[in-house]
């Protein structure tokens, strides 16, 4: 399924499992270029999207060494509604960041 999304909607979103637990805010998006269109690859969700969206200088400033967090690949969050972002997995099969 092909859709267009506008990612500025989803940044800051609140995450959450099925069952309703929070997992963290949808903060980075990575997408590949195919053809002249972006596709989003993966979603990265707490500190870890924040502090990649910032840089590098942010982490060194404050001292952080890994910010934690989650990447859901495109197939694991379910944005049919964007407003509520859920994933589709279980939070143990995210890539922790």
């Amino acid at each position: 399924m092909s859709a267009t999304l506008r990612l500025d909607r989803l940044v800051g979103r609140e995450v959450h499992t099925a069952g309703k637990r929070r997992v963290g805010r949808l903060e980075e998006f990575r997408a590949v270029l195919r053809g002249n269109s972006w596709v989003v690859t993966d979603y990265v969700i707490g500190a870890a999207g924040l502090t990649e969206r910032l840089g590098l200088g942010v982490r060194q400033i404050l001292g952080m060494k890994q910010a934690g967090g989650y990447v859901a690949r495109w197939d694991q969050l379910d944005l049919s509604d964007p407003d509520h972002p859920r994933l589709t997995c279980p939070v143990e099969e995210l890539r922790r960041e």
